[in-house]
């Protein structure tokens, strides 16, 4: 008997030139998904940003990451891609899994 442990990870992929977007967004998801592992994979081009199952971005830890205010709209430019499913509000991104394997 084989018993998958793999984890489905959700999130963000930014696009690698936007570097300080991306520093503050990672720095938002770290703040927004407390006790979550979040990984970060830099392939230069882009980063992928990942946590198991649900990933939530917040406007206002964003806004706090950058040191100005922000409309969450204003992310769509960098977002190259993004894994799983997601929910856009004025206050918040979630990325999620529609089931769980």
């Amino acid at each position: 008997m084989t018993t998958n442990t793999h984890v489905k990870m959700v999130g963000p992929v930014i696009r690698g030139v936007d570097g300080e977007l991306a520093d503050a967004v990672i720095e938002a998801i770290e703040a927004d998904n407390p006790g979550s592992d979040v990984t970060v994979e830099d392939a230069g081009g882009y980063i992928r940003i990942g946590v198991p199952q649900r990933c939530r971005l917040s406007r206002a830890s964003l806004e706090d990451a950058l040191g100005r205010s922000f409309e969450l709209s204003e992310l769509e430019p960098s977002l190259s891609a993004f894994a799983g499913r997601i929910k856009v509000t004025d206050d918040e991104m979630l990325w999620y899994l529609e089931r769980q394997d």
